[in-house]
C-alpha cells in the first residue's frame, strides 16, 4: 500500500446502525450533527462521514433536504473533507441511498463493495424499552436482511458519482470485497489511489481478529500494490485496538459514534470529538503525525471543497 508519514483520521458521527435509545449522545438533528462534525474536525479528523436522521424520531433518512440542513453549515465551519453515505440505512432502495450524494456531489462518498448479511439484531435483545416504535423492528429485521450491493448496483453508483468527480471510500466487509474492487479497477471504472476502508466485527462480515486485518492487508497489497491507502474501522469494543493496529501498519483510522458508542470499557463516549481526541493521543504517542484536511485531499486526490454542490 501507499505509505504516508501522516494518518488520516475519519470520524463517522451518527451512521444508521445505532438507535436513539442506545445513547443520549448520538446526534440526531441537523444542528446536533453539525455541532458534532465540527467538533470532531477541530479535534483532528480530516474527514467526516455523514448520514442523516429524521429529527423527530432519529430514524435514518435518505432525504437530500435533511443533508442540505447540515452539509453547508459544516463546510462553512470546517475545512474537513465531507464524505456522504451511499449505504444509507437498512431497507432503503438504491435510488434512496444515492439521492443525497447525487445532490451534494461531495469530494468523497462511501461505496459498499459487496452484498452481505448484516445482522445487528442482537442489539435489540439488550434493551427492554425503546424510546421510539421503529427501533426494535428496525434492528430485528436484520436477522433476515441482505445488504444488497450487486455488481450492477456498484457499477451504477461508481459511474453516476464518478462522473461528478466524487472519489470513494471503498467499504470492504470481507476479503471477497477486495476482489470485487479489483474487478472494477481492472475495468477502468475507478482510478487510483483507492481509499480502502476495511471493516471488522459486523455479524455477516469478517471477524474482529488481528490476523484477519493482516490477511486483508496482504490481499490488498497483492491486488493493488502501491495504488491504495488502507484505512480500518471496527465495531464496538474492537474500535480502538483495531484502528491503532492499522496505523502501526502504516494505514489510516476511522472512529465515531457510528462504529462504537463507547470510549473505553464500560464508559460511553459523550461525543465524537472525544473518540477523535483519544485516537489522536494514541497516534501521537506512537510518533505518528496526523494529516490535515488539505494533506488528506492531496493524498486521496479529491476535487476539493470548492467543487461540491453545497
Amino acid at each position: 500500500m501507499r505509505q504516508s508519514k501522516k494518518v488520516i483520521i475519519t470520524c463517522a458521527v451518527t451512521g444508521s446502525i445505532h438507535t436513539p435509545t442506545m445513547s443520549e449522545h448520538l446526534p440526531i438533528t441537523p444542528e446536533q450533527i453539525t455541532a458534532e462534525a465540527v467538533a470532531a474536525a477541530e479535534a483532528g479528523a480530516a474527514m467526516i462521514h455523514l448520514h442523516a436522521r429524521d429529527p423527530e424520531t432519529g430514524r435514518p433518512s435518505p432525504s437530500p433536504e435533511l443533508f442540505a440542513q447540515f452539509l453547508p453549515r459544516i463546510k462553512q465551519q470546517s475545512d474537513a473533507i465531507l464524505n456522504v453515505t451511499t449505504g444509507g440505512g437498512m431497507g432503503m432502495t438504491l435510488d434512496e441511498r444515492l439521492a443525497a450524494a447525487k445532490w451534494a456531489q461531495p469530494e468523497v462518498a462511501s461505496m459498499n463493495m459487496g452484498s452481505l448479511n448484516f445482522n445487528i439484531s442482537g442489539a435489540a435483545a439488550k434493551i427492554r424499552d425503546f424510546r421510539h416504535d421503529w427501533e426494535r423492528p428496525y434492528l430485528e429485521q436484520t436477522k433476515d436482511l441482505i445488504l444488497s450491493n450487486t455488481f450492477a448496483q456498484i457499477e451504477r453508483c461508481m459511474r453516476e458519482l464518478g462522473d461528478l468527480g466524487t472519489k470513494f471510500e471503498f467499504e470492504c466487509y470481507d476479503v471477497s470485497h477486495l476482489y470485487n474492487l479489483a474487478h472494477f479497477a481492472d475495468m477502468g471504472i475507478i482510478k487510483p489511489p483507492f481509499f480502502i476502508q476495511c471493516i471488522f466485527g459486523i455479524l455477516g462480515g469478517i471477524g474482529p481478529e488481528p490476523e484477519n486485518l493482516m490477511h486483508m492487508k496482504a490481499t490488498a497489497d497483492r491486488l493493488f500494490g502501491q495504488d491504495y491507502y488502507l484505512s480500518v474501522l471496527a465495531a464496538g469494543r474492537h474500535q480502538m485496538p483495531f484502528v491503532t493496529l492499522s496505523a502501526i501498519l502504516g494505514g489510516n483510522v476511522r472512529v465515531g459514534l457510528e462504529d462504537s458508542l463507547y470510549l473505553g470499557k464500560g464508559r460511553m463516549a459523550v461525543s465524537n470529538a472525544e473518540q477523535v481526541a483519544k485516537i489522536r493521543r494514541i497516534l501521537e504517542e506512537l510518533s505518528l503525525e496526523i494529516a490535515t484536511p488539505e494533506e488528506a485531499r492531496a493524498m486521496l486526490q479529491t476535487k476539493g471543497a470548492a467543487n461540491v454542490a453545497f
